[in-house]
């Protein structure tokens, strides 16, 4: 199934129904006076978060949803049918954004919950609801009123507890597929990840985790360079991230740098989560250049970093540790 995070949809509530003039026509009944029914209630448009999805793919090619009209009133006082609701099945963590993309409409994080996004107009009266004392046979009936309407952003933010961030080929979807049971494509050349990727980490029969990798940033990512920083909302929900380091790469300082840059332009909070920082590929390096690395890397942090190879599993586990016990931190929190 092909991985779809953003979709644009138009969204038409129904009208209400119109009103009536009618007047009783009964044998043996003088006088019998006005009774037209009011119109029904038009259909509203709800978005509800919904288990077993996580794409948006279905909104691909069905971008227009629109409630029907309702039903009009009818003489000796019947009400018309109000009209069903439509309801767009969306993955949990969807944010439904208005058409400037700024403005927050709802935002799905719990299966089941469900938000009201265009209401239905109301039927309009019937020349009964006119009826007074001085006015004995009203002849006005009103139209139903038009239903809300408008364009909306469906934007999907994965639900993960732990994010892995680095530049391309540092290693991530190695640590992934090392980690949990998620099987990402894993090759020898950048931007191997083309979308994000979730896999259930498993320290034990009472601890587990989300763990969430994203596509390699480069330099200039938030102003659109290589895949861009589209990915990046899908970690904004995590409570830490797992900022991998490409141990063969002469300077992993510069590195660091370079994605922390992309975070902080990026926003969202991302530079202000917890980080732990890990130099990857340790069974690719010599003694020398290990030890050298280290202590460059820990320069540039500010703290010592941790040392693992996703390819061997070694430091794996002391990893994993650490990001469960920051998870259980926040969740605490």
């Amino acid at each position: 199934m092909k991985f779809l995070d953003e979709a644009k949809v138009y969204l038409k509530a129904g009208d209400g129904g119109n009103g009536v003039v009618a007047f009783r026509r009964e044998k043996y009944i003088e006088f019998g006076g006005p009774d037209g029914g009011n119109g029904g209630r038009g259909g509203n448009v709800y978005a509800e978060a919904v288990d077993g999805l996580n794409t948006l793919i279905d909104y691909r090619y069905a971008q227009h949803f629109k409630a029907r009209k309702g039903g009009n009133g009818a003489g000796s006082d019947r009400t018309g049918a109000a009209s069903e609701d439509v309801i767009l099945k969306v993955p949990v963590g969807t944010v439904i954004l208005a058409e400037d993309k700024e403005t927050v409409l709802a935002d799905l994080t719990k299966p089941g919950q469900k938000e009201l996004l265009c209401r239905g107009g109301d039927g309009g009266h019937g020349n009964a609801h006119y009826k007074t004392s001085t006015n004995r046979a009203p002849r006005r009936a009103d139209p139903g009123y038009p239903g809300e309407e408008r364009w909306v952003w469906l934007r999907l933010k994965l639900i993960a507890d732990a994010g892995l961030v680095g530049l391309p080929n540092a290693g991530k979807s190695t640590f992934l597929a090392a980690s949990s049971a998620a099987r990402p494509k894993i090759a020898d050349y950048p931007f191997t990840t083309l979308h994000p990727q979730l896999g259930v980490v498993r320290l034990n029969a009472t601890e587990e985790f989300v763990l969430a990798d994203i596509p390699g940033l480069i330099e200039g990512a938030h102003e659109g360079a290589g895949l861009g920083d589209r990915f990046l909302g899908h970690i904004e929900r995590c409570a830490v991230l797992l900022h991998l380091i490409d141990g063969t790469q002469p300077d992993p300082g510069e590195a660091y740098r370079t994605v922390r840059a992309e975070l902080e332009g990026y926003g969202g909070g991302l530079s202000d989560k917890p980080e732990i920082v890990a130099l990857n590929k340790m069974d690719a390096m010599t003694p020398q250049a290990r030890t050298s690395r280290m202590k460059a890397l820990a320069r540039a942090i500010g703290k010592e970093p941790l040392l693992i190879s996703g390819a061997t599993g070694a430091g794996v586990p002391e990893a994993l540790r650490a990001l469960a016990d920051a998870v259980k931190a926040a969740r605490e929190a």
